[in-house]
């Protein structure tokens, strides 16, 4: 009997489906039943490996193949799979993989030297699969690593694993902006319902059933649907990109991956294969998407696409409204959330959006509340306090090996488990959450907070600035003062003064920054996050010579 866990979703889909095309990244192309027998064969080569119920097999690899295919081998043995960022360097990579004690290791063949540097410090690391991708890097140090395809052609696609449940566990390491990144632990059916598509976002309803969702596919199917085309530009070493491609496959919908980020080829292949649905990252891919279009909407049709929305990230006005004139016919979205506590609200953009209370206005999902900073009880929607945004019902187990963390950010008040996103918001009376940015970025000036967000998102309306960051630096006088970390468009260099003066039109005077580094790439992860920490200590470097007010 199939339950609330990610290898039975996508089983189901797969019975459902099985000759839709389920996987489109590069030049691989897989039907569900392909995806599945190599799913099974890496599934079977980790059992046999040694890897057991409840245990963590890292993947270390760009969006492709690797990565849908070990995910899924994975949780079909009640495994964990466990997201290895690909830009961290060997002591990050160390602390993860001890961390999240790996028992097996999925990686690109270009990643070798580093795996080889730190492995002999991961006792419990027994089994490493190596996937050729034509670097021609160095696995000194490896031999005892499993070529990718040749393990998967050893062993059987038969799908012989007994059951499984919606407890099983899901882990997704997340951070790593100021400081070492964290391991959350979701139950499988947890997650599926807080931000994997278990919970409608705009109604409120529930999936009854594991099976509801195959059903439709196979229902639509039958009257001749070939499915939704679902372009997950986020990578799946972070949960934004995990979840898209999660609720593409178990829809069974196509999900059509790129292994980096390349703007002007995201439209190629948003023509090419029909692309319906564009899944990204705040602004950081919006304006070089925005800008890539402009170049090349003589080249392409995009007339396919129907939505194009942004988890995990904001999107500014100016760069919403330049998406908005550019691809008239899609909706537009924007949704928030957290690793720690799931999807808390949604809102489709409007072309005159007019942010509320300094933020973004989005209407709250199921089990989304705004606790009181000291109480931690829910505020009155109404009230004007600033509060930490929340979730109830379906939110995670804790931190891995990290009690205290726990407590700190999934409390019990009053009998009620919460999730503590690190937001700060403004519960509003008509049921919606006005969004005011992450508290531990909040900069405090003279005694007022200033959320970064706000100040980033006025500098970005600037005809000269293309991504700006906001961070704070130690001040004598106000304790704290703005500092902008810009990034120009190619042959600008917008001076403090013209800033000054076009910021002073969108906040208020004290939300200001006082001092701006030009860059030439403003710092930010892979995903499209701000990187602060980066960003903070670019300000600190420069901050001995450049003018300030």
């Amino acid at each position: 009997m199939a339950s609330f866990n990610f290898a039975d979703l996508f089983e189901l889909a797969v019975d459902a489906v099985p000759e839709r095309t389920s996987l489109v990244v590069g030049d691989v192309r897989r039907t569900y039943a392909e995806l599945e027998a190599r799913a099974n064969r890496l599934a079977h080569f980790l059992a046999r490996s040694g890897v057991e119920p409840g245990q963590h097999v890292g993947i270390y690899a760009v969006n492709g193949k690797e990565w849908v295919e070990g995910m899924y081998a994975a949780y079909k043995i009640r495994a964990a799979a466990v997201n290895v960022n690909y830009r961290y360097v060997e002591d990050e990579l160390r602390y993860v993989f001890s961390n999240a004690d790996l028992a097996a290791l999925v990686f690109r063949r270009e990643y070798a030297p580093r795996v080889a540097a730190v492995r002999g410090d991961v006792p419990t690391l027994r089994t490493l699969i190596v996937s050729e991708d034509g670097s021609g890097a160095d696995t000194t140090g490896l031999d005892d690593a499993a070529e990718y395809e040749e393990a998967l052609g050893g062993e059987s696609p038969e799908r012989d694993f007994g059951p499984r449940s919606g407890d099983d566990r899901y882990l997704l390491y997340t951070g790593g902006t100021t400081g070492m990144p964290k391991g959350v632990v979701w139950r499988h059916e947890d997650i599926f319902f807080a931000l994997a598509g278990g919970i409608d976002a705009f109604s409120g309803e529930r999936v009854r059933r594991p099976e509801e969702i195959s059903e439709r596919a196979r229902e639509a199917a039958a009257l001749g649907a070939t499915g939704m085309r679902f372009f997950v530009l986020p990578p799946l070493m972070h949960g934004a990109g995990q979840m898209a491609a999660l609720r593409a496959l178990h829809g069974g919908d196509t999900a059509v991956m790129i292994p980096r980020f390349d703007a002007e080829e995201v439209w190629r292949i948003v023509d090419r294969e029909k692309v319906n649905v564009i899944s990204m990252t705040g602004d950081a891919m919006a304006r070089p998407l925005a800008e890539a279009l402009e170049r090349l909407r003589d080249e392409v049709d995009v007339s396919s696409v129907m939505s194009m929305g942004s988890s995990a990230a904001i999107w500014s006005p100016v760069v919403k409204d330049h998406i908005a004139r550019l691809v008239p016919h899609a909706v537009l979205t924007d949704s928030i959330g957290s690793s720690e506590s799931g999807m808390n609200g949604i809102r489709v953009v409007q072309a005159d959006d007019v942010p509320r209370n300094g933020g973004p206005n989005v209407t709250a999902v199921r089990d989304t509340v705004v606790l009181d900073e000291q109480t931690l009880r829910p505020l009155e929607p109404g009230s004007g306090v600033i509060g930490k945004m929340a979730r109830t019902g379906n939110v995670p187990l804790g931190y891995y090996k990290d009690p205290e963390r726990t407590a700190a950010t999934f409390p019990v008040v009053d009998g009620v488990r919460y999730a503590i996103s690190g937001d700060y918001a403004i519960a509003e009376a008509d049921g919606t959450i006005t969004l005011l940015g992450r508290g531990s970025q909040s900069i405090n000036t003279g005694g007022e907070k200033v959320f970064p967000e706000e100040v980033e998102a006025a500098l970005k309306s600037h005809p000269d600035v293309f991504d700006a960051l906001v961070v704070g630096l130690p001040d004598e006088r106000w304790g704290e003062r703005v500092t902008a970390v810009v990034q120009a468009r190619p042959g600008r260099a917008p001076t403090l003064e013209e800033l000054d003066a076009h910021c002073r039109q969108h906040v208020a005077g004290y939300k200001v920054p006082r001092q701006v580094f030009l860059v030439d790439e403003a710092p930010r992860l892979v995903n499209g996050k701000p990187d602060y920490r980066r960003a903070r200590q670019v300000a600190e470097e420069a901050a001995g010579t450049a003018p300030r007010r």
